[in-house]
């Protein structure tokens, strides 16, 4: 019996400098960096997770920083933007739009979609990102953790009050959006709105939950830095992904082998609309220690690839990693 997925797992994207996605997403966005391992199938390559203060499934963001590849362009099919929900506070927004654009950030918004509002910016390589208010999260008042929420970096750059609590969802644009929506409803969403272009999909779990399929004529895209490589939903269990293969199979969608990314197991689609699904097992985190420091401090490699370790620091650059520690040094504003 196949069981309908909660929501999120994680979001994918490719960038191109690893230090400065760093800097951007833990130094101005204050996401933990959680996890700072390599690409596994190319392990001279950096692959960064970023997210809650563990790592948890529903908060998370990874990216390929890829610093020789020639910029991407968002199109379709493609996941074209990820939005980090944020608590639905006008003080939380004034507070980040004041912060991008005191970084020089160019802010779309606030604007209103459905029963949200919406900040609008992009990375340093034009990768679409979103601030959306969400009822459901606290508003911290003070240092203390939320009590229903999940735990942002407390002692990170950005005041507990207006921390992101994690994913919200992404909006996606498919060659078949009809085929992109029946592959949503197949793993659990529901259509939940429609306004303008855009078709909300909701699955049933208490966070990072949205998928909006955008119905829009766009030119195709070019997997590149400043674009999302996929998005992946959670699934229980390993048992689960070798369930939800047979079905996927028998459509003739283009689906993967059951994959051990060792922070959990995986299953990739590619649906008929284009889109990269990826199916991911629920953990308690993806935080990660390496040999100094605690998680995503320094290079943390799975078991296998630990014999090749001097090789993979010799050609890999050596990033800094903002700690909790050192996190009031990087911002004067907390």
């Amino acid at each position: 019996m196949l069981t309908d997925t909660p929501g999120l797992h994680h979001v994918t994207g490719i960038v191109g400098d690893a230090q400065e996605a760093i800097d951007f997403y833990a130094g101005v966005l204050g996401l933990r960096v959680v996890a700072q391992t390599v690409n596994f199938e190319d392990l001279l390559q950096h692959h960064l997770y970023f997210g809650d203060a563990s790592g948890t499934p529903g908060t998370v963001l990874t990216q390929f920083p890829d610093p020789h590849a020639e910029p991407g362009r968002v199109g379709a099919p493609q996941v074209a933007s990820v939005g980090f929900a944020v608590p639905d506070t006008d003080d939380a927004l004034e507070y980040w739009r004041t912060r991008l654009e005191d970084r020089g950030i160019a802010v779309d918004g606030p604007l209103n979609r459905f029963d949200e509002r919406v900040l609008r910016f992009e990375d340093p390589v034009g990768t679409q990102l979103e601030l959306v208010t969400d009822p459901s999260v606290d508003a911290i008042t003070d240092d203390r953790a939320p009590s229903t929420a999940l735990e942002p970096w407390i002692d990170g750059p950005v005041p507990s009050a207006h921390a992101i609590r994690g994913l919200h969802g992404v909006s996606a644009l498919s060659v078949n959006p009809f085929s992109t929506a029946g592959t949503l409803e197949t793993l659990g969403f529901e259509r939940a709105a429609e306004r303008d272009d855009r078709v909300r999909y909701r699955a049933g779990g208490d966070r990072a939950a949205v998928v909006d399929v955008l119905v829009r004529d766009a030119e195709f895209g070019r997997e590149g830095p400043g674009t999302l490589h996929h998005v992946a939903v959670r699934v229980e269990s390993e048992d689960d992904l070798y369930e939800w293969r047979e079905p996927f199979d028998d459509r003739g969608y283009d689906v993967s082998r059951v994959t051990d990314r060792h922070f959990f197991h995986s299953l990739y689609v590619r649906e008929p609309g284009g889109v990269l699904f990826e199916l991911a097992t629920e953990t308690s985190g993806v935080a990660a220690s390496g040999p100094d420091g605690g998680p995503g401090e320094s290079l943390y490699l799975p078991d296998w690839f630990e014999r090749d370790r001097e090789l993979v620091e010799s050609q890999l650059p050596e990033l800094t990693v903002p700690t909790e520690t050192e996190s009031e040094e990087l911002d004067q504003d907390r």
